[in-house]
């Protein structure tokens, strides 16, 4: 698959997932299987472009490309000089965030909330597309269906936009009212992807292998997008291509591997962060990791009062060791993962 002067390895995407999709937790996916990975949100507002928080979300080192940054914000000037200005930090790709719903991004009339000022919408694509054609970088976007289910406009935006220049587009197959809750619908991307030449990417509920072939077949997309379904478990991105290139399962991983992996981003994700806020921010992930293992909740609550990196590492080594002498593999997946809107309001 091919976005702008980019050969993608394949069409498996790592969602944008403020506070999850941080670089560390990129390259892991990137590592087990995804061909492409897309930022957390980065805001628009210059007086917060210095933060601790946006440097590190802006941070790529040692990232390979292509290295896509994806911006919010609600003003087509500061859209475009957000997009300069990641162009100059190594950003060779600029996604558009109108797709999340997030009340704290969605009460500044950012995110999905664009979705209802079609105008306004345009005008921040327009002046994106605008400032990244001089440097040669291609820019996508990522919308909803729409505001609510009487209020569904992603074909009309669809089709403005890539008018306007887009190179890609991804849509969640959710309301801004729905959230991350209920059933993601993928009509609406197949209307869409029936309607526009460029490239269309499926977003929302792709979990499995299974969701993964029936999403493709139904939508014809150029692409699939998944989120939640990688945290605590980024092989999801090696099943799926082995799936839909076989038809067969790929055996789960062993708990030696997983281990190994875990430890691995766990290390790049404190070298990120530092002691304090590492050993803290680690929890979720290390949570999602063992949410469906045996004895993973009691370990948890365990591993929750540890606030020292080097201590934190080792007693995950040592629960993991202890559940390799009773488990060669992990378990298969058998649930879809829980909403987390708490999250995203939290961090974005």
């Amino acid at each position: 698959m091919r976005l702008g002067a980019f050969e993608l390895p394949n069409n498996l995407f790592v969602a944008p997932m403020a506070g999850v999709t941080d670089r560390p937790f990129r390259q892991l996916c990137r590592r087990l299987g995804a061909g492409y990975a897309v930022s957390e949100m980065v805001t628009s507002k210059r007086e917060l472009w210095a933060t601790l928080k946006t440097s590190r979300r802006a941070d790529h080192a040692g990232e390979p490309g292509p290295i896509a940054v994806q911006i919010a914000g609600v003003d087509p000037a500061e859209m475009a000089d957000a997009a300069r200005y990641n162009i100059d930090r190594g950003a060779q790709i600029i996604d558009i965030n109108m797709g999340c719903p997030a009340k704290k991004v969605c009460n500044v009339f950012a995110g999905s909330a664009l979705m209802s000022n079609e105008p306004l919408a345009l005008a921040i694509v327009e002046a994106v597309v605008a400032a990244c054609a001089p440097r040669h970088v291609p820019v996508t976007l990522k919308i909803r269906t729409g505001r609510s289910d009487a209020e569904k406009n992603a074909l009309a935006l669809a089709r403005r936009a890539q008018d306007a220049g887009i190179a890609l587009l991804t849509v969640h197959g959710r309301t801004r009212e729905q959230g991350f809750k209920g059933l993601a619908e993928h009509h609406t991307t197949a209307a869409i992807k029936a309607a526009l030449s460029i490239p269309v990417v499926a977003n929302g509920d792709i979990h499995s292998p299974e969701a993964a072939r029936a999403v493709l077949a139904h939508t014809k997309a150029d692409a699939l997008m998944i989120g939640r379904a990688a945290q605590g478990r980024p092989w999801i991105f090696r099943e799926v291509a082995h799936y839909l290139a076989t038809g067969e399962h790929l055996a789960p991983p062993t708990v030696a591997e997983a281990s190994a992996w875990l430890a691995e981003h766990l290390q790049d994700h404190y070298a990120l962060y530092g002691e304090f806020i590492g050993v803290r921010s680690a929890r979720k992930h290390i949570g999602w990791a063992l949410r469906e293992l045996p004895g993973g909740e009691s370990f948890r609550a365990e591993m929750n009062l540890i606030d020292d990196c080097a201590l934190q590492l080792r007693a995950l080594g040592d629960w993991f060791a202890r559940l390799g002498e009773q488990h060669e593999r992990l378990p298969r997946a058998t649930s879809a993962p829980a909403a987390n809107d708490d999250l995203i309001e939290l961090t974005a």
